[in-house]
Order: structure tokens, then C-alpha cells, then sequence
């Protein structure tokens, strides 16, 4: 056996031991607690414990720890923070997202969005808190490796404004033509950019070569996405669908059909599996994309193709 196999053996063996769900919903408690600490407005302070749980499938903070563990996860510490900036941006966004300005949707996660249940201003102030916190749990690991914290905070910045983030690709949802690819990449690839790239930072890795196989989960969850709001119902995935249609924005399925968007999406995930770069867990990552791989395509869609 090569040192490389025995080493990816090890990280194999050591993955499902790891509770890595367990490490999310900690950290991510942790970050809650301190924002609602002390004289916070009430209102508010159950605002941000109601956006963030329950916690969905919580893929983004997940692939970052699966990364940071292939990489060796040197500083669990600032792995666990990183993954919980990400949680909470990504929460921030649906918040935002689900705003009467925006999709003006009704239900998130099966219950009722943020601005259904506390008000439109509170959703505002929910949503731009949970983008500080994220910031602020980043900045706290700098008492831990001041080096890692300032990568951290400067990837999860570039994909979450402009011209690359999440706030782009809201953007691009108020011009007259869209550039489909920047649009995709900004809206749904950011934060899984993100993700991979963090992980990477996390276990003091360069993040460059982690840039890729984000980019390719990205954009297979937004053609799973697509499928998903083309084929199900509100009631199968806990939020409203069709919005694609209702708002006429770019479709997968709509440009390519369904046994089209499969396709794609299946080639997609096979080059995100090609992409992983050479690292300690290669074989581990390999799976837990295959694993995800499973997830994202809906059943509705390979019966269709069956």
C-alpha cells in the first residue's frame, strides 16, 4: 500500500466518527447565543434563533468541513467557525431572498419565512445581523492564527457581495439580459465556492486549487434546483415553486428539458468528482460527493428517465 492510500484510508476510517453535523449545529448554537445575549431585543433575538433552525440540509457548512478534514483539520476551532460564518450567510441570504422585494415567498423549510412570522422589517434586520455575526465569528478565530482568520474573512467576503457573490447574482435578476453563467455562478456557486476554498483555508491549505470542485457543486445544485422547482411540490421540498417561471428567470429545465438537465446534472457531478484536488482525504471527499450526488437528483426526475 502507498503512503498516499494509507493515508486516504485513514481519513476514510476517521469520517463517519467525526459528527460533523454535530460540529455545525454547535457552532452555529454558539454564534446564536452571543448575538441574543445580554439586553437584545426580544423580537429580534428570536428572529435570528427562528432563520437558523431547524438547520435543512445544511450542505455548505458540511462540504467546508468535509474539505478541512481531508486537508488534516490542523484547528478544528477555526474549521467549526468557518463553517458557521457560512451557515450564517447563507441563512442571511434566504431571509433576504424570501423578502416581498425579492420572491416574496411565504414558507421556508416547511414554516413560514421570517418576514411571515415576525414582519418585514424584522426579516431586514434578521437577515443583516446574521451577515455581521458570520463576520464576527470569523474574526475571533485571529487569536487562534491571525493569518487563517483575515483568508477566511476575505474569501466569504468575495462571495458574498460583488462582483462574484451572492449579492451579484440578486443582481443580475434586475437586468435586461442576464449572463446565465455569471448569474448561476453568483447566485447558487458562490457559496459553495466558498465552501470549498474555506475548508481549504481552514486546515491551512492554499485555496486556489479547491476553486473548481466548488464551482462544479455549485452548479450542479442550482440544475438540481431548477429541477426541483420545475418537477415538485411546495409541499416535497418546504418552499414555494415554480418561482422560476413566475419570475422569469433562466431555467435549466427549461433550456435543456428534464432528461437534459439530468444529463447535465450527471456530468456535472462527475467532473466535480475528476476536480478534487490531491490531498490526504481525495478517496473520502470522492464519496461524500457521490453521497450528495444521490441527494440532489429528484426522484420525480428519474422515474422520468427510467
Amino acid at each position: 500500500m502507498t503512503p498516499k492510500a494509507d493515508a486516504t484510508d485513514r481519513y476514510s476510517e476517521r469520517m463517519p466518527s467525526l459528527g460533523l453535523s454535530e460540529r455545525i449545529d454547535s457552532a452555529v448554537c454558539a454564534a446564536i447565543n452571543t448575538a441574543r445575549d445580554g439586553a437584545a431585543p426580544a423580537r429580534l433575538s428570536a428572529a435570528l434563533d427562528y432563520a437558523t433552525k431547524p438547520g435543512g440540509a445544511r450542505i455548505r457548512p458540511t462540504i467546508l468541513l468535509s474539505v478541512s478534514v481531508a486537508c488534516g483539520d490542523d484547528q478544528p476551532q477555526i474549521a467549526d467557525a468557518a463553517a458557521a460564518a457560512l451557515e450564517l450567510m447563507h441563512c442571511a441570504s434566504l431571509v433576504h431572498d424570501d423578502l416581498p422585494c425579492f420572491d416574496n415567498a411565504e414558507t421556508r423549510r416547511g414554516k413560514p419565512s421570517v418576514h411571515r412570522a415576525f414582519s418585514e422589517p424584522l426579516a431586514v434586520l434578521t437577515g443583516d445581523s446574521l451577515i455581521m455575526l458570520a463576520y464576527e465569528v470569523l474574526a475571533r478565530t485571529g487569536t487562534i492564527d491571525p493569518a487563517r482568520a483575515s483568508q477566511l474573512v476575505l474569501a466569504l467576503a468575495r462571495r458574498s457581495g460583488m462582483p462574484n457573490g451572492i449579492c451579484a447574482g440578486q443582481g443580475w435578476e434586475s437586468e435586461a439580459k442576464i449572463d446565465l453563467s455569471a448569474y448561476h455562478r453568483s447566485k447558487t456557486g458562490a457559496l459553495f465556492i466558498a465552501a470549498t476554498q474555506m475548508g481549504a483555508i481552514a486546515a491551512g491549505e492554499e485555496p486556489e486549487p479547491w476553486f473548481e470542485l466548488g464551482d462544479r457543486i455549485g452548479e450542479a445544485f442550482q440544475v438540481a434546483d431548477d429541477l426541483r422547482d420545475a418537477l415538485m411540490a411546495a409541499e416535497d421540498i418546504g418552499k414555494p415553486v415554480g418561482q422560476d417561471a413566475r419570475h422569469g428567470r433562466p431555467n435549466s429545465v427549461n433550456l435543456l428539458g428534464v432528461d437534459g438537465a439530468v444529463s447535465r446534472l450527471k456530468d456535472i457531478l462527475g467532473g466535480a468528482i475528476a476536480s478534487i484536488p490531491s490531498c490526504p482525504g481525495e478517496a473520502m471527499l470522492a464519496h461524500m460527493v457521490t453521497q450528495q450526488a444521490r441527494r440532489l437528483i429528484p426522484m420525480t426526475a428519474q422515474s422520468q428517465q427510467a
